[in-house]
């Protein structure tokens, strides 16, 4: 008899034995995402301050581009044509309502107007990042993917 064990109860039944009820797991799933692209111009004379504010992105701004759902967020350029190319990939399930947060943040609202001077819109009628309807950044038609 091993030390601490008492022999005057026998070992309950299979039948006797509770098993602790199982629960549906409290987590939702991660969306896989939404892949997102747009494009803008960039003003020639404006390219060097671009790239310079882009090398040191506000905190404020990065923190509220995570809260926002939005991952793998790049931007390219293209010298010939002076275009910006974005990609980043949504992984939220209220896009519009994560858009709305971005925009009301004072912060991601100083970081646009910088911006958007910077910029010439290709959207007819689009006034600033901050207005929303119709975009500042032009959305732009996946045509391939390869995972």
């Amino acid at each position: 008899m091993w030390k601490g064990t008492s022999s005057s109860s026998p070992p309950a039944s299979p039948t006797q034995t509770k098993i602790p009820s199982v629960s549906k797991p409290n987590y939702r799933l991660k969306n896989q995402g939404k892949r997102i692209a747009q494009i803008v111009k960039l003003k020639p004379e404006r390219v060097e301050e671009y790239k310079e504010c882009h090398a040191k992105v506000w905190p404020e701004v990065l923190k509220q581009i995570k809260e926002c759902n939005i991952e793998d967020y790049s931007i390219f350029h293209d010298p010939e044509t002076s275009i910006l190319f974005a990609s980043f990939k949504y992984v939220g399930y209220n896009y519009a309502g994560d858009m709305e947060k971005m925009r009301d943040n004072p912060k991601v609202q100083e970081w646009w107007r910088m911006t958007d001077e910077m910029q010439e819109s290709m959207v007819p009628g689009a006034k600033s990042s901050h207005d929303g309807e119709p975009a500042w950044w032009k959305g732009v038609q996946e045509v391939f993917y390869c995972p």
